[in-house]
């Protein structure tokens, strides 16, 4: 029997408004999420990955082109439980607090440049995918970089540190077709630099593990 569950918002689902309705979160983490793990469950019956936490799921399906729908799945339910801890209806938002604070201004030489190209990973990202912050270990060099679809770093063998979700049901309601309306919003008021701090210091790891 599979241990993959629906994990909880960490958050009301009214918290984030007026940036993200209660209604987004409605369809995207009660329909969406959810509808991801539940076609995981049934597609790790007789896998032999049924105990498996879902990193390594990942692992085991990133480079097996037999097994990419496996993949899809899997991914999807960890990144969607990732970026819902990458967000906070606290003070969230702005400029990064802690160690990323001089990294990300060593690495990418400010945080405005940092917010500039993060941005344009998230906008021009052709059609569904995600943007992360990413560091090639843990406590290392910051990059950033954009995937398609599902495709996320732990199949890149890079440590995930901030994701932003450009798929069209991640803004669609509250946003229109205004993708950059949304990327600002999600770095000026949502990111939660905590979790980002956790994160690239290897710790909170059985978040998105379960």
């Amino acid at each position: 029997m599979s241990n993959i569950t629906l994990p909880d918002l960490p958050y009301a689902k009214d918290a984030l408004e007026p940036h993200i309705s209660a209604e987004t979160l409605e369809y995207h983490h009660d329909k969406h999420h959810a509808a991801y793990v539940n076609k995981l469950k049934d597609m790790l019956l007789g896998s032999g990955l049924e105990d498996k936490t879902l990193p390594e799921i990942i692992e085991a399906t990133a480079k097996d082109d037999s097994k990419q729908t496996m993949f899809n799945q899997a991914a999807q339910v960890w990144n969607h439980t990732f970026y819902w801890n990458c967000m906070t209806p606290d003070n969230g938002g702005g400029e990064p607090t802690g160690d990323l604070k001089g990294k990300i201004e060593e690495d990418f030489g400010s945080y405005d440049k940092f917010r500039e190209e993060f941005k344009n990973a998230a906008t021009s990202q052709f059609g569904s995918g995600w943007a992360w912050l990413v560091a090639d270990k843990v406590g290392g060099k910051l990059s950033i970089m954009k995937t398609s679809d599902a495709d996320n770093p732990l199949a890149h063998d890079k440590i995930a540190v901030l994701t932003c979700d450009v798929w069209e049901h991640a803004y669609y309601i509250d946003y229109r077709n205004r993708r950059p309306d949304y990327v600002d919003t999600f770095l000026d008021k949502l990111v939660n630099w905590d979790y980002a701090n956790a994160k690239y210091k290897g710790q909170d790891a059985g978040v998105e593990g379960k």
